[in-house]
């Protein structure tokens, strides 16, 4: 079904088709099974006259594309580098079948050079480069780099703390096993090797701000992307499970003015924007349809994205902090006046992500039941915030964003998890195979949705961010936020501030 597949694909030259199967295959076929399905298409080509010419063109013609689409993520495709030398040697057997086509194999060449494929025999680079994830070693000279997409084999450092809150540091392959985080904590421990059945051995768990724990298996991997805003990551006995604790709220909640009170709200939100560009601009097209659809890669191929989610949340978080540390009920109803400046700029800026999680910060019900606080805001801007509440509406299916968005030029950045609601209502909505045929409608509105991805990155992010003395202060502040995740602990702030508010 496959090879006929391809070349009626090709001999019909349906550009859109060729693009959803290239992002959707997933759902109904492995990557390197996919790679194996088109080897075998172009060995069926090995024949004279013009079909064999037609299988050979339709190859070369699928190969690009899917290089093209696909690019760093082959790297962590330990299976696909073969295939595609194979493929690639394959096809320039009879490079003179190409003669119309002469820039198409001179990118399959160039591609095949550049796409760095991972292949297991291949020794490994000496030395690279260690990446800090968010809220690992606040350092300034981290948090003003300019991000850059991680992929599963990119190394980090992270803390693993012990029952006492002491920790070690390891290094670590961000698509490691807990299995083998367990291991460098072991060796930094020196501990001897156990059998894993001992009641002595040690087992991962990641304990959140509020104290819920959750015992993470050996076989999984990729666990860094997945911890909460202010989770981390427990080497313990399994007697010692219980006694586990979260550990001290990293942010002093003390009186005085924090750095949100110095900073003009145009600073805050062209920082906020262009921060979420560079972290929209790392997360591959396909890790929306992997973390939906659930596709043959892991969990490592969705990293940037569930970062960029991470981030949205940290944001939302981070309102929701700096109003209930704010003592003062008139500078308490300033900042809620500089954050409503702050979404209104954002959304001017088409960054709909950081206007949503703002927002959402305001709307916290730790926030909007200070009802005295509220009272104090001008009337001008209760009326504006009442207009940015409508338009984060979910009420029929977020009518009020969709007409906005639709009417956005790129570059946009969009609130990430509607797209990844709307591609979970087309999965759960309709069968990927009917009567074991794909069904291509599925994989259409599947791919359609993608591509509304490309689109709003279409064109680059220009801000006119002028340099001042605050500058890398300012922006240091946005890219590291220090926030309490803990609504109990927002709650006990808020009923502090106003015992009495509705």
């Amino acid at each position: 079904m496959i090879l006929c597949w391809f070349f009626f694909i090709f001999m019909a030259r349906i550009d859109i088709l060729l693009d959803d199967i290239v992002l959707t295959h997933s759902l109904f076929l492995p990557t390197e099974k996919f790679l194996q399905e088109l080897h075998h298409f172009v060995q069926a080509g090995v024949l004279e006259g013009p079909e064999g010419l037609g299988r050979k063109q339709a190859c070369l013609a699928m190969l690009l594309h899917f290089l093209d689409t696909y690019q760093g993520l082959l790297q962590e495709e330990e299976g696909a580098g073969h295939i595609i030398k194979d493929l690639y040697l394959l096809i320039m057997k009879d490079e003179s079948l190409y003669q119309d086509l002469r820039e198409d194999t001179l990118r399959l060449h160039q591609l095949v050079e550049t796409v760095e494929l991972k292949i297991p025999e291949e020794s490994q680079p000496p030395s690279k480069q260690v990446k800090p994830l968010f809220r690992h070693f606040r350092r300034i000279d981290s948090c003003l780099q300019t991000r850059v997409a991680f992929r599963g084999s990119d190394e980090i450092f992270c803390r693993v703390y012990m029952p006492d809150h002491s920790y070690v540091t390891i290094r670590s392959r961000l698509s490691a096993s807990v299995q083998d985080i367990l291991g460098s904590v072991t060796e930094k421990l020196q501990y001897s090797e156990e059998p894993a059945g001992r009641e002595d051995s040690l087992i991962l768990v990641a304990v959140a701000s509020s104290g819920e724990k959750v015992l993470l298996q050996p076989t999984e991997d990729c666990v860094f992307t997945t911890l909460g805003i202010n989770s981390h990551l427990f080497a313990c006995t399994r007697d010692s499970y219980e006694a586990l604790v979260p550990l001290p709220e990293e942010i002093q909640v003390s009186p005085g003015d924090t750095e949100i009170h110095r900073v003009e709200p145009e600073d805050v939100a062209n920082h906020l924007t262009a921060f979420h560009w560079e972290l929209f601009r790392c997360v591959h097209e396909l890790e929306f349809v992997d973390y939906v659809f659930h596709g043959e890669r892991g969990r490592r191929e969705t990293a940037n994205l569930e970062l960029l989610l991470q981030r949205c949340s940290e944001v939302t978080h981070w309102v929701a902090t700096e109003v209930l540390l704010c003592e003062a009920p008139g500078k308490r109803a300033q900042l809620l006046k500089k954050f409503i400046k702050i979404a209104a700029i954002c959304k001017q800026n088409q960054d709909l992500l950081s206007f949503y999680a703002v927002v959402m910060g305001l709307d916290n019900a730790a926030v909007s039941r200070l009802r005295l606080t509220w009272e104090k805001l001008p009337g001008k801007f209760k009326n504006l915030f009442r207009k940015f509440e409508n338009l984060t509406d979910p009420c029929r299916n977020h009518k009020s964003y969709r007409e906005v968005i639709s009417k956005m030029k790129p570059p946009v950045i969009p609130f990430v998890p509607l797209i990844l609601k709307d591609l979970t209502f087309l999965h759960e909505g309709s069968k990927t195979l009917i009567d074991g045929l794909v069904n291509i409608e599925k994989l259409h509105s599947v791919a359609e949705k993608v591509r509304t991805i490309r689109k709003y990155r279409s064109r680059p992010l220009c801000l006119d961010m002028e340099a001042s003395p605050h500058h890398l202060q300012t922006k240091a502040y946005v890219r590291q936020f220090q926030v309490i995740d803990n609504q109990n602990l927002l709650f006990e702030l808020s009923y502090k501030l106003e015992a009495n508010s509705q």
